[in-house]
């Protein structure tokens, strides 16, 4: 495999850089709205009902603030909320189930928040809960991610005796002096340990996310965390943009702006990432994912089957996904669905509703044909146009002329190639996927809603 996989240019990648959605879902969450109803959802569940089930639990609660994190969390040390969060999720575990439960679980993931602020107990408790609701195929992938200062290295046994085969866990940077300054002080030989273990207890494979961008991060130093990182040759990378929004995420104001990358050094951060992993032997998937060849995700890209959804890509994408817990979300049949983001408002509302639903969207013909498109080119970079055609018995140049007008810019500068059959995104165009997807994306056009984006690299 080539390990040219970008072009890196400095001048188009500078054009290109405002704020854009990370299409993790079309429409985006910016369009769901609270006039969606359970009928709805209920409706929505019985619309495919031989696909499979990826499941989504949320778990809210971490030990310590990560001063960058902008996720639905919540900080605290009694261990016994997480009991209470369980009792409720039972619940809607419980319920959910007599919608889906009849439906093969190819796919299970624990996000957060922080899933390993459980314990062993709590766990346990939670695994039980979901395979006495639902069907779990014998080789069904179930992941979890990882907080690397608060866990025991049995829990990763544990983890393995309950059926988790794969973990991600959250490194963002080896730096004690950038570790201090996000809050976040780990162990560095200890995650070493972590990653070795899962490979003695036959995971199938971890994850290791970073994140560029943060206070005194330099391409120097940087270097040195992807160094350390290789060594240990984890089978997926993810490497994220920290976006700088303190008006959004209280913690951040802990963040001193002064300290921060400037654009340019933050891009060459970037630009030497891509060039180190490529050149270690890892496929750049997208925008900030990579991982080595063997891996599914890199397997599902050459095939040209691999998907998008909130979790991120996937090649679990021919399945509906019931996300359950505070704030998760669902994508059934052609909606989307939230639940309640706060707390306080989930407990109450499954209390009084057996349903935690809050907002969602129901996609139209017109959503569903454009987030095909969007998912193809995110996804694949490069989109037959015929097969489009051909599944949604439309002319493609005619129903997307608009589009198409809007891609001329990314036509005129080399990094997309149009042809009768094929749209193709270039070397040089693959860093900014997610603007080229933007040409397609009917909502961006009617309201002028950028900036409520973080910048695509």
């Amino acid at each position: 495999m080539s390990n040219e996989q970008i072009i890196w240019d400095q001048a188009l990648i500078e054009k290109y850089n405002y704020s854009g959605p990370r299409y993790t879902s079309y429409p985006t969450a910016l369009e769901f709205n609270q006039a969606f109803t359970s009928t709805e959802f209920e409706m929505a569940c019985q619309q495919y009902p031989d696909r499979k089930l990826s499941l989504y639990i949320h778990i809210p609660f971490c030990h310590k603030l990560c001063y960058y994190c902008g996720c639905n969390k919540i900080i605290t040390r009694h261990q016994h909320k997480a009991d209470q969060y369980l009792d409720v999720l039972e619940q809607e575990i419980k319920q959910r189930a007599t919608l889906l439960g009849d439906r093969h679980v190819s796919q299970l993931h624990f996000g957060g928040g922080t899933p390993t602020f459980l314990t062993a107990t709590q766990i346990t408790r939670l695994m039980t809960a979901l395979r006495s609701a639902f069907n779990f195929d014998a080789d069904a992938e179930i992941s979890i991610e990882v907080d690397p200062r608060e866990i025991e290295l049995s829990i990763l046994d544990h983890l393995r005796s309950e059926g988790f085969n794969r973990l991600s866990i959250g490194v963002q940077d080896f730096n004690k002096d950038v570790q201090k300054l996000v809050n976040r002080e780990q162990d560095e030989d200890f995650i070493f340990a972590m990653v070795e273990r899962a490979r003695e207890l036959g995971y199938r494979s971890t994850n290791l996310d970073l994140i560029y961008g943060l206070p005194l991060q330099t391409q120097a130093l940087f270097a040195e965390t992807l160094q350390q990182v290789l060594t240990m040759k984890p089978g997926r990378l993810s490497v994220f943009n920290y976006a700088h929004m303190p008006t959004l995420f209280a913690a951040q104001r802990k963040i001193h702006e002064d300290q921060l990358p400037s654009a340019t050094e933050k891009l060459a951060i970037l630009q030497d990432t891509i060039a180190t992993l490529t050149g270690a032997g890892y496929q750049f998937i997208g925008m900030d994912h990579f991982a080595l060849p063997n891996d599914e995700l890199a397997v599902a890209q050459r095939d040209g089957i691999l998907h998008r959804n909130f979790q991120g890509y996937t090649t679990q994408g021919d399945c509906d996904l019931l996300g359950m817990g505070v704030s998760a979300i669902s994508m059934i049949g052609d909606c989307y669905a939230q639940n309640q983001k706060e707390l306080k408002l989930y407990y109450s509302q499954m209390a009084e509703q057996q349903t935690a639903l809050w907002k969602g969207v129901t996609l139209d013909a017109d959503d569903l044909l454009r987030r095909e498109v969007i998912k193809a080119l995110i996804c694949n970079f490069q989109l037959d146009k015929r097969a489009i055609e051909t599944e949604f018995n439309i002319d493609f140049d005619s129903y997307f002329s608009e589009d198409l007008q809007l891609l001329q810019t990314f036509i005129n500068d080399e990094l997309v190639t149009v042809g009768d059959n094929i749209i193709y995104v270039e070397l040089k165009g693959r860093l900014l996927i997610r603007n080229i997807c933007m040409c397609f994306d009917k909502y961006l056009r009617v309201r002028a809603r950028q900036q409520q984006f973080s910048r695509v690299i």
